[in-house]
């Protein structure tokens, strides 16, 4: 049911904490699933030097918080902003559907956090300009993603 990488991401999670005074943080989840995510970003000129994570949720929800912050450690903010809820299931060797979610809120976290140190920064990034982290997403409701 679960990859080798998946149960690895949730036994020995990476990047797992707070950072104090973090240049961005941001937070979603669903009351209804139990799954919420709250990233941390540590940007030095435009290059993410550090990221950490706190999750509430499924071993999925776990996986994919850790794995989405290896994939953006050393990344420059556009670098991160590109990053897929696709890639995250692809470097976790997949995922149940009903668990394609987690993937989702990793992506989702991510881009919120990166939205706070744009907005505490009066910074623009146009793979953000559409985005509303207050905005209200079911998660379950993604079952049909392209891959």
């Amino acid at each position: 049911m679960y990859t080798e990488k998946v149960m690895d991401h949730f036994m020995n999670p990476r990047n797992v904490g707070e950072i104090e005074n973090a240049d961005g943080v941001g937070e979603v989840g669903n009351v209804k699933c139990g799954d919420i995510m709250r990233i941390y970003i540590k940007v030095n000129g435009d290059v993410i030097e550090d990221v950490k994570f706190k999750t509430f949720g499924c071993g999925s929800a776990i996986a994919a918080s850790s794995v989405a912050t290896e994939l953006i450690m050393g990344k420059t903010i556009e670098e991160a902003l590109a990053l897929t809820n696709k890639q995250v299931v692809d470097e976790l060797g997949g995922l149940p559907p009903v668990k394609i979610h987690c993937s989702v809120l990793a992506e989702q976290a991510l881009k919120a956090a990166i939205y706070d140190y744009a907005t505490k920064n009066d910074l623009h990034f146009e793979a953000l300009k559409d985005f509303d982290p207050n905005e209200e997403h079911d998660h379950h409701d993604v079952v049909n993603i392209e891959f």
